[in-house]
């Protein structure tokens, strides 16, 4: 089960807060013979981080730089791409479309594809060891 996704701000330096809101990391928790199994925080950050890397050989696939990437998925700071790409954050699911747009990927290969990365627990209910179909 994935409990909600808790939304926060993020504290800039100087005690100021940024006027965005941001998705906090749910927790993910399966129960398998009654046991309840999370992922660890260290397992999450390893799982970002080839998140980020898978994304980061898309974009550089496509020859686009972070800037052209942000401008094209509608970010105004190149350097979210920078944060994704290195592990620090995730791609919010109302973005998807326009990422896989960005990417020249099939929009649910894109899904199914940080699926594995961002709730690798469903991605295995779902699909096993086995790649869905048609890929």
């Amino acid at each position: 089960m994935v409990l909600p996704v808790i939304l926060q701000q993020k504290w800039l330096s100087g005690g100021c807060k940024r006027k965005r809101w941001y998705y906090a990391a749910p927790l993910r928790v399966s129960f398998v013979r009654g046991d309840a199994q999370k992922l660890s925080s260290d397992d999450v950050a390893k799982l970002r981080r080839e998140a980020g890397h898978w994304l980061k050989k898309l974009r550089e696939a496509r020859g686009l730089s972070q800037r052209d990437l942000a401008a094209r998925v509608g970010i105004d700071y190149f350097t979210f791409i920078s944060q994704l790409e290195s592990g620090r954050g995730r791609i919010p699911p109302d973005r998807y479309r326009a990422w896989a747009q960005a990417l020249g990927v099939e929009v649910r290969e894109f899904v199914v594809h940080l699926m594995q990365f961002y709730d690798p627990i469903t991605y295995r209910v779902l699909f096993g060891d086995r790649l869905p179909q048609g890929k």
